[in-house]
C-alpha cells in the first residue's frame, strides 16, 4: 500500500482542486433573508428576494441535473417549517414557514449531489 502525503492540492491549471463524484456538500450557506445576503457560503454565487419568506439560490458552478438533495432549516427560536421547491440545475428556491404563513428568517442550505 502507499502513502499520499501533500500540504496542497491543486488543479492543473494551478487553482483550487475540484470535487466531483465525491461525498462533500456541492453548495452550502447560511442566507439572511432580511438583508438579501449571504453571511457565508460556497457554491451559491446570489440570492434573490421571491416574496415573505420565499428566496431563490443560484449556484457559481451547476449541478449535472435537478435531483440533487437539499436540507435546510431556519436560524430562529420560533417554530418554522423549511421547503425546497423548483430546482434546477443552476438555481433552488427556499421558503420558510410558520404555522400562520410564510415569514423572513435567515436560512441554512446544504445541497448534496453532483456538479456537471
Amino acid at each position: 500500500m502507499s502513502t499520499l502525503k501533500a500540504d496542497t492540492i491543486q488543479s492543473t491549471g494551478g487553482g483550487a482542486a475540484t470535487l466531483t463524484k465525491q461525498h462533500a456538500a456541492k453548495a452550502w450557506g447560511r442566507y439572511s433573508h432580511s438583508n438579501t445576503a449571504f453571511e457565508d457560503s460556497f457554491n451559491f454565487s446570489s440570492a434573490s428576494d421571491q416574496g415573505t419568506g420565499d428566496a431563490r439560490l443560484t449556484f457559481s458552478s451547476a449541478m449535472v441535473n435537478n435531483d440533487f438533495s437539499c436540507t435546510t432549516s431556519a436560524s430562529n427560536n420560533n417554530e418554522r417549517i423549511c421547503v425546497f421547491n423548483e430546482p434546477s440545475t443552476t438555481t433552488v428556491d427556499v421558503e420558510v414557514f410558520t404555522l400562520t404563513g410564510n415569514t423572513d428568517a435567515t436560512q441554512c442550505v446544504n445541497i448534496h449531489g453532483d456538479l456537471a
